[in-house]
Parts: structure tokens; C-alpha cells; sequence
């Protein structure tokens, strides 16, 4: 792996922030995915996504197929030196795009939202996604947003339904990453209020 480890992660921070308190808004990581000549079973942004947020003081729980579970777990805990746990425990939920329906379901059911006292002891998702744009599909509302902005995702309609069920009981939610193949990541946070105006 040639990225600095320091550096460019600092900077991969930094654009994921600015998407959180701007949710909708889509930033590049393309001056740092090019630095990555390893294959990896996830796309270059969501692999950095993961190694930005990832130590050995979070766990993380896989939701894809097994034979990407087994090797995105292995290179994601060499990389992070973070322990892998159970949906229910985990301090991030990890979704590749090929995830089983009946795992995400269970995710949903299981992870963590936090508690009244301590809202921020919640699962942080990070979405491996279709390419991302400013196009119909979502339409988000709430903090950081003038107005109400757009976004495509790819994801289906029943994922943002069960999304919006886990954050109805605000602070308690869970905040979303998504990253595309074309370098590119947006956030959901908890606070934004998603509508669905089109089959995505």
C-alpha cells in the first residue's frame, strides 16, 4: 500500500467531516484512491473509509457474501489491528454492495443506536454504494442542509425504510457512510430526514 498512513488518512478525515455536516454533499477521494494498487474485495473508497475510522479501540462487524466476509475481515483487522464482534456489539457495521438481504435485515434488527444517556455508543455504517450524484432518488432534509438536497445511492428503497426506523427516536440512530467505485463519499447522519422520491 503506497498512501501515507498519517497524511492522506488525515485528509480522507477531513472530506468525510465535511460530508457529515453537510449530508448529501459528495467529496473525492480520487488524489488518494490512486495511490492504492492493491486489489482489495471492496472499492478504494469504502477500503479508506474503513482504515480512517477503524483502531484497536472499535470492533467492526462484515455484512457480505462469505467469501468476501473472510477476507475483508482478515485485511481490515491486519490494517486496523481492529477485533471483529458480533451486529449487535459492533462499533461499525461494514456493507458491501453484494451483502445477503436476510444479514441486512438482521443488522437492522441488532445494532447498536446508543442510549438517551450515551446516544454516541451507536453503529456507524459505511456502505459500499452505486455511483453517487446529486440526482433524485433520496431527498434529505434537516442540519447542514439549505433546503433539501438530493442523492442517488443505489441502494434500495427498503434499506433507507429501515434506515429512517432505527433514527425516529432521535439521539438515539445511526449515522451513515456511503462510498462508490468512482472515489466518491456522501453521509447520512442520524439528524438528516430521508424521503424517497423515486425507485433507486
Amino acid at each position: 500500500m503506497m498512501i501515507d498512513q498519517i497524511h492522506d488518512l488525515q485528509q480522507v478525515y477531513r472530506n468525510i467531516l465535511h460530508s457529515m455536516s453537510r449530508p448529501g454533499n459528495i467529496s473525492k477521494l480520487n488524489s488518494i484512491t490512486k495511490k492504492l494498487k492493491e486489489e482489495f474485495p471492496c472499492n478504494h473508497a469504502f477500503f479508506l473509509s474503513a482504515l480512517t475510522f477503524l483502531d484497536a479501540e472499535v470492533t467492526f462487524h462484515v455484512i457480505a457474501n462469505e467469501v468476501k466476509k473472510e477476507r475483508l475481515t482478515e485485511i481490515i483487522s491486519s490494517y486496523t489491528m481492529s477485533k471483529t464482534d458480533t451486529v449487535d456489539q459492533a462499533d461499525f457495521i461494514l456493507m458491501l454492495q453484494d451483502a445477503p438481504e436476510y444479514q441486512i435485515e438482521q443488522a437492522f434488527i441488532e445494532c447498536k443506536v446508543g442510549n438517551l444517556r450515551d446516544p454516541q455508543l451507536s453503529a456507524t455504517w459505511i456502505l459500499e454504494s452505486d455511483l453517487l450524484s446529486n440526482s433524485a432518488g433520496l431527498s434529505l432534509s434537516g442540519p447542514g442542509i439549505n433546503g433539501v438536497q438530493q442523492l442517488q445511492t443505489g441502494l434500495s428503497p427498503s434499506f433507507w425504510q429501515k434506515r429512517n426506523e432505527k433514527v425516529k427516536e432521535y439521539p438515539l440512530g445511526i449515522d451513515v457512510i456511503l462510498a462508490d467505485f468512482s472515489s466518491q463519499v456522501a453521509c447520512i447522519p442520524r439528524t438528516t430526514s430521508v424521503m424517497i422520491t423515486e425507485v433507486v
